[in-house]
């Protein structure tokens, strides 16, 4: 469907803020998307955003009925994994699982593929079939040696799977497996591999304060100190400063005081912060 140059202009920036938005600040992801959606709820791409968007913030009823929108219109099946795993989501294990054996699944590519294939282990897992779901992940994509984009996921998966059925040797194994694909970061295998191995990581923020604690102390010690060494070396010059002032008859004159008080110092701090408007970028 098209749409009046200035209107699509206004859902392309919504669109934009979306795909921008939806890792780092899902719910704000949202917004922009219910906007796009008042203004272009025809449009496929539209539905499709509004669906990711709605998914990433756990509102699965509506992720499922925005993917199953963008379906109808396009015809296609690329959305049939994350439509199956709106139905876990929604507490639903069995209904993903149906969908992992509807004909649709023949013509993923083989990235969905996969997909599908991470969703049904997850279904299992979710039915308290854990061999089952390592069954499910034994395929020849997690065989294979070379990296794909969904490599590293499918092995986390696999090694996850198996340190719940009390695998651990093998899902270390794997675990490494998986560390060794992700490139990007994607997983925490390194974290997950770290706890396996016993490995504790100390905020080096502690330490530093902690040392700053012993320098703090240290000085401290060493100008009390000090004080007292000038107290008794000041005590002494006054003693003979009496004396003197005794041979000479003037002891009842006090001299004035040379300090000069410190004059009060105030700082100005003035914040200029221009705070840019996010509801510009909405109609």
């Amino acid at each position: 469907m098209s749409l009046p140059k200035g209107l699509a202009e206004e859902v392309s920036k919504n669109l934009v803020m979306v795909a921008k938005l939806i890792d780092e600040d899902p719910e704000l992801a949202y917004g922009y998307s219910k906007i796009a959606l008042r203004l272009a709820s025809r449009v496929a791409a539209v539905r499709e955003a509004a669906g990711f968007a709605a998914y990433a913030t756990q509102r699965y009823t509506e992720a499922l009925a925005e993917f199953r929108a963008a379906r109808r219109m396009t015809g296609g099946v690329e959305l049939w994994p994350v439509m199956a795993d709106c139905e876990r989501g929604l507490g639903r294990p069995e209904r993903a699982l149906a969908m992992a054996g509807e004909a649709e699944v023949q013509k993923l590519d083989k990235a969905g593929q996969v997909e599908m294939r991470l969703v049904a282990a997850g279904a299992r897992r979710d039915m308290d079939q854990l061999e089952a779901a390592i069954v499910t992940l034994q395929s020849p994509e997690l065989a294979s040696h070379s990296v794909q984009p969904w490599t590293a996921r499918l092995r986390y998966a696999y090694a996850d799977a198996l340190l719940a059925a009390g695998r651990e040797g093998e899902a270390r194994e794997w675990f490494a497996k998986a560390l060794e694909a992700d490139k990007d970061g994607v997983t925490d295998a390194s974290d997950r591999l770290a706890e396996m191995d016993g490995v504790e990581f100390v905020d080096a923020i502690d330490v530093d304060g902690d040392d700053s604690d012993h320098t703090d102390a240290h000085d401290a010690e060493s100008s009390s100190e000090a004080d007292e060494t000038l107290t008794e070396e000041d005590e002494g010059d006054e003693d003979e400063g009496d004396e003197e002032d005794g041979e000479d008859g003037d002891g009842g004159d006090d001299a004035e005081s040379d300090d000069v008080p410190a004059p009060d110092l105030a700082d100005e701090v003035v914040d200029d912060v221009k705070v840019a408007d996010e509801g510009d970028e909405r109609p």
